[in-house]
C-alpha cells in the first residue's frame, strides 16, 4: 500500500514562482491539470515539465488529466517528467491494466467523483479500481457547470468517510477544501491526504500565500492529532 498519510496537495500551478512558494509553505504533492475536458490548462505541457524538473526532492508532482487511453498517458508522463498520475475522468479497466503493462512503477490515483444518491456507483468502482490503483481521490461534481473538479464546493463528506472505511488503498478528500473547513474535514472523513485548489487562490485565481501558509497548518495539524503527520 502506498504511504500517503498527511498528504497535503495543492492544485492548479500557475506558474514557476508559484510552485516554489507552495513548497516553502509546506506543500508535498503539486497537481499539474493537464489535457482537460472542462478547465482550462494553467500551464502548457512545456511549461509543466520545466516546472517539475526544478523540484526539489522534498516535493513531487502530479498530472491531473482526463486522459483514458493509456498509450497517451504514457506519452504525457515521458514528456513532462511526471511519475505520478491522477485519473480524473473515466478509463476502462482494460486500459487500466496496459497501463501497468506500460509502466509498472507509474503511481496511479483515480478520482471518485460524488454526486447526489451514487455511494452504490462509488463503491462499485472502487472495488474495480483497487487492483489497479494506488490510491483514490474524493472530488465534486458541478451540475452546473459539468464539472468534476476544481468546482469550489464540497460536498457530503458521510460518502468519503464511508469510502475511507472500506478502501484497501488510501483515500485523498478533495472538494472545496479552504483553509476554514480543511480541519473539521480531516477529522469528520479521516483521509489520507488532502487537496485544495481554489480554496487557497485570489479571486484572480492566483494562490495566495496567507491562504496557503493557513491550509497547510491547519492540516498538519489535524493529521497530527489523528497520528497521521506526513514524515520528511
Amino acid at each position: 500500500m502506498t504511504d500517503l498519510k498527511g498528504l497535503i496537495q495543492i492544485a492548479g500551478i500557475g506558474n514557476r514562482e508559484e510552485a516554489l512558494m507552495l513548497i516553502a509553505a509546506g506543500v508535498h504533492q503539486l497537481g499539474f491539470p493537464l489535457r482537460l475536458d472542462v478547465h482550462r490548462e494553467d500551464l502548457t505541457e512545456e511549461e509543466t515539465a520545466a516546472i517539475i524538473r526544478l523540484l526539489p526532492s522534498t516535493a513531487s508532482a502530479i498530472l491531473i488529466t482526463y486522459l483514458s487511453r493509456a498509450d497517451e498517458l504514457i506519452t504525457l508522463c515521458r514528456k513532462t517528467g511526471c511519475r505520478k498520475v491522477q485519473l480524473h475522468g473515466k478509463i476502462s479497466l482494460s486500459q487500466l491494466k496496459r497501463l501497468r503493462v506500460l509502466d509498472q512503477d507509474l503511481l496511479l490515483i483515480k478520482s471518485l467523483i460524488v454526486r447526489n444518491q451514487n455511494f452504490a456507483e462509488l463503491e462499485s468502482l472502487m472495488q474495480s479500481y483497487t487492483p489497479y490503483v494506488d490510491a483514490f481521490i474524493t472530488d465534486t461534481f458541478d451540475p452546473e457547470t459539468g464539472a468534476s473538479g476544481a468546482t469550489g464546493k464540497t460536498h457530503d463528506w458521510e460518502v468519503s468517510r464511508k469510502l475511507v472505511k472500506m478502501s484497501a488503498r488510501p483515500v485523498i478528500l478533495a472538494g472545496g477544501l479552504n483553509p476554514a473547513n480543511v480541519r473539521q474535514a480531516i477529522f469528520a472523513v479521516k483521509p489520507a491526504g488532502v487537496d485544495a485548489h481554489s480554496g487557497v487562490e485570489h479571486p484572480d485565481g492566483k494562490k495566495d500565500r496567507e491562504l496557503v501558509d493557513t491550509f497547510v497548518r491547519e492540516a498538519t495539524d489535524a493529521f497530527a492529532s489523528l497520528g497521521e503527520a506526513k514524515h520528511a
